[in-house]
């Protein structure tokens, strides 16, 4: 008997499962992992009373989940389509095998797209920047830096650090002044992202509002699936754009 007065059984318990994966995903709870199950991501066996019971596979799974999400902000559609194919067995490059692989999960970019890469950030674990660490890992000098926070580009937080989404913005915006391009012309970057924001505070805050267990991992379902679409349409409308000026 288990100290909970429950028969011990074969598999791992919900438990079990969040104390194996914590140690990686901090933020994973309970409530997390029964909605990935209730969105079909993962579907553990039962006991004849009813009993989840986790397999190592089934943890795995969550563990490919939760990873791209993290790593990669990708929505659960899309995951859930690689672990279909996954699951079909497909073998011939859009899907992963039947294997879970936490490293082929593709970047929302191609990585030879010349964007940059939060490499030097272990990903999941909180980083808080000084200035001075924000500056030598973005290549960048205190003008430049204090331009991107003149015109809304990069803020610190209330304790006055970084994330290392500053970086990364320091060093896109560095390319750019490769043609010409300075901080004030960039401007409407932000004023574009802040409206996308308030739409998408109208969107979640009817699921947030709820009050049961599943309503936090709902919303921030929501808002990954919304921040994919909206840079999907934000590239696409721009590539429109330069065909029309180029002619292409």
């Amino acid at each position: 008997m288990t100290a909970a007065g429950r028969p011990q059984r074969d598999g791992l318990s919900i438990g079990a499962v969040l104390a194996q994966l914590r140690p990686d995903f901090p933020d994973v709870t309970i409530s997390k992992i029964r909605f990935l199950e209730s969105e079909g991501l993962v579907r553990p066996g039962r006991t004849a009373s009813g009993y989840r019971q986790f397999s190592a596979a089934d943890v795995e799974r969550l563990r490919f989940v939760l990873a791209a999400q993290r790593d990669h902000y990708l929505p659960l559609k899309v995951i859930k389509e690689q672990l279909d194919a996954a699951d079909h067995g497909r073998t011939d490059g859009q899907g992963l095998g039947g294997r879970l692989p936490r490293k082929l999960v593709p970047l929302p970019a191609n990585p030879g797209d010349g964007l940059p890469r939060p490499e030097n950030f272990a990903p999941g674990r909180e980083v808080r920047l000084t200035r001075e660490d924000l500056l030598a890992e973005a290549g960048v000098d205190g003008a430049l830096l204090a331009e991107l926070e003149q015109y809304g580009l990069i803020r610190a937080g209330a304790a006055g650090f970084y994330d290392p989404d500053a970086v990364l913005v320091a060093r896109t915006v560095r390319a750019m002044t490769e043609f010409g391009i300075e901080p004030r012309h960039l401007r409407a970057f932000r004023a574009s992202a802040d409206r996308e924001v308030g739409l998408l505070q109208q969107i979640i805050a009817p699921v947030s509002r709820h009050r049961d267990a599943d309503a936090k991992a709902r919303a921030d379902e929501l808002a990954r699936q919304f921040a994919a679409l909206s840079v999907t349409l934000h590239t696409l409308l721009v590539k429109a754009g330069i065909r029309d000026v180029t002619g292409g």
